[in-house]
């Protein structure tokens, strides 16, 4: 045990915390995984950190055993407020529980930054969260992003040109992040066990992108390029409003070429262009 609290199945099983499918919840049981997952993190002493869908709280226990100055736990279900008002009260001074959305909340207010984030995040969030994260002014507010997801989202963040992972997420994450898998996960590790292996995801923040380009403008270049990957790009960049061709050529990219042929400086380049025109 990291704590003198309870194990997590009986704090579960005494609030009736059955995972809901509706809210994308899989609660991990050992509290020696989570405090191994909060290490991933790096040094938490002096440090906030944000966490977003806790549940239960077994990574929150794991963040404040491994010595973070606060945990803000942004939680949408309140039936796991309980559970985390306990936490809090061992804990006393270090954790403020929200109940809410965590993509309509500003954490600026209540943390110190750069803050950490560190989280087994909902599915049906995570992957909206990590892009508001990494197209944020920059520098961000965070300085690193530990977050479990699906393995097979996983790899796509970390993903390279050429590869069949590689889409919007790797080319947003590799902009502005060093990013590596750090942990994966087998099913039988949370309850409800889900259907995929887990993995978790650190991104460091860079001080600066590794390209300039205006990161409304790369985001919605890269989603186009992405949202019909088997079309050339002068076919799939179509629907932004210009003639594709030109800027495709000052940029360096093959109209005939596909998107994930295209790599981060040419992406950058061709989002510099969109946003000329």
């Amino acid at each position: 045990m990291i704590d003198d609290l309870p194990p997590l199945r009986e704090v579960i099983a005494r609030h009736d915390l059955r995972a809901r499918k509706s809210l994308g919840q899989n609660f991990l049981l050992d509290l020696n995984l989570t405090a191994r997952i909060a290490r991933v993190a790096g040094d938490l002493s002096g440090t906030d950190v944000l966490e977003v869908g806790p549940g239960p709280g077994g990574l929150t226990r794991g963040l404040l055993a491994e010595g973070a100055r606060k945990v803000l736990a942004v939680e949408k279900d309140p039936r796991a407020l309980p559970a985390l008002h306990e936490i809090a009260a061992a804990y006393p001074g270090r954790l403020e529980v929200v109940e809410g959305d965590a993509l309509a909340l500003d954490p600026g207010a209540r943390l110190a930054a750069p803050w950490k984030v560190c989280a087994n995040l909902p599915y049906n969030v995570g992957t909206e969260l990590l892009v508001r994260w990494l197209t944020e002014d920059w520098p961000p507010r965070w300085s690193s992003l530990t977050l479990m997801f699906q393995r097979e989202v996983a790899e796509r963040i970390v993903a390279e040109p050429g590869t069949r992972h590689y889409g919007r997420l790797a080319v947003l994450a590799a902009w502005r992040t060093e990013a590596r898998i750090a942990l994966t996960l087998p099913p039988e590790a949370f309850s409800p066990p889900p259907k995929v292996h887990s993995a978790v995801v650190h991104l460091a923040a860079r001080a600066e992108p590794r390209h300039p380009a205006d990161p409304a403008w790369l985001s919605r270049v890269v989603a186009a390029g992405f949202g019909q990957r088997r079309k050339m790009l002068r076919a799939s960049l179509k629907p932004l409003g210009r003639p594709p061709e030109p800027l495709l050529e000052a940029a360096g990219i093959p109209p005939t070429e596909r998107a994930e042929q295209v790599d981060l400086a040419r992406w950058c380049a061709l989002a510099r262009g969109y946003a000329a025109a």
